[in-house]
């Protein structure tokens, strides 16, 4: 029987003897998996349940969204423009953009309940599902429905870094702790197919977002650095910096991408609205000219499309096993 297996069948006895004993079980009512204690899981998606508690639903006159903050948020609050307006009408609410500085402060945000709706990086996704109760829906992808980016290590042209393994006794830029391309990958990934492990075969800083430290490799601040390629991509595509400035020496298997949704205590006929938003969303005008969200994210994205948590971050979640990662509410 594997470990989760007979964790599972341990619970069960337990919550089994339980009831046995006094005739109600706190584990059969609120069943809650790696989520915070206060929120329960009883549908067994992986996320938060609404509050049963109507008095404990959010209706605010103005809705909060926030992008992840991979890059300058300045970028995406014009961006997000034309997109933010539709979810306006649908909702028949008053939407604002709000410029997150840190992963950490749009996990916060949310949780305190001051931020309503956001779209979170791919690796910030599980701590953001069981600490603040996110409930995510959505994603990005393209016309055919394919979706996803790639983490890589980089490094700039004469470097003297032609393969992983020469990182060794240098240092590698990562992103923050939370982020799955700018760090947890590329950290079980350098242990489990190279050996290799910070502190030890290389030094680690942490630049705090994907564009700095892409633009770090480029302004030779950093000898390599682990980045999401649809940063870089779409940095390329603004002509902020330029594909012979880099040079790519790994690349991994496809990701989810940022995944959208609503704070789990969102009223539910509210949260029906604003999955609609996403559902209804025209990519392009009327004209036929592309929305704003459509102009910066063309690479890769035509349309949103459904998505579950349980499966689209199964492998995030084994990338989390193997980093030992908790996802314990500090």
């Amino acid at each position: 029987m594997k470990k989760s297996s007979k964790l599972r069948f341990f619970s069960a006895i337990v919550a089994a003897s339980f009831f046995m004993a006094s005739g109600v079980s706190a584990a059969e009512d609120c069943p809650r998996g790696d989520l915070d204690k206060r929120f329960c899981d009883r549908d067994g998606d992986l996320i938060a349940d609404a509050p049963t508690d109507s008095s404990k639903w959010l209706d605010p006159d103005t809705l909060v969204f926030a992008y992840t903050p991979v890059e300058d948020p300045a970028v995406y609050k014009a961006a997000w423009k034309d997109f933010l307006d539709h979810l306006a009408k649908v909702t028949d609410k008053k939407v604002i953009f709000f410029p997150v500085q840190s992963n950490a402060a749009q996990i916060e945000a949310m949780r305190s309940g001051r931020l309503h709706i956001a779209g979170f990086n791919t690796g910030s996704n599980p701590l953001a599902v069981n600490c603040a109760g996110y409930s995510p829906f959505t994603m990005m992808a393209n016309k055919v429905g394919k979706f996803g980016y790639e983490m890589e290590i980089i490094t700039y042209p004469g470097s003297g870094i032609d393969k992983v393994e020469d990182i060794k006794g240098k240092t590698l830029a990562f992103t923050s702790p939370t982020s799955n391309s700018g760090f947890k990958a590329p950290s079980a990934i350098l242990k489990s197919e190279f050996n290799m492990i910070k502190d030890r075969d290389f030094k680690a800083t942490f630049s705090g977002k994907h564009d700095n430290s892409i633009l770090g490799v480029v302004n030779k601040d950093y000898p390599a650095a682990s980045i999401a390629n649809s940063v870089k991509n779409r940095m390329l595509g603004r002509s902020v910096i330029k594909d012979d400035q880099l040079k790519v020496i790994y690349k991994s298997q496809t990701f989810p991408t940022t995944s959208y949704g609503y704070v789990n205590t969102l009223k539910p006929e509210l949260a029906a609205k604003v999955k609609e938003a996403f559902k209804t969303f025209a990519w392009d005008k009327p004209d036929g000219t592309m929305t704003s969200l459509h102009k910066e994210f063309k690479k890769k994205s035509d349309q949103f499309i459904p998505i579950t948590y349980k499966e689209f971050w199964t492998v995030i979640r084994q990338i989390d096993a193997a980093n030992k990662v908790s996802y314990a509410c500090k």
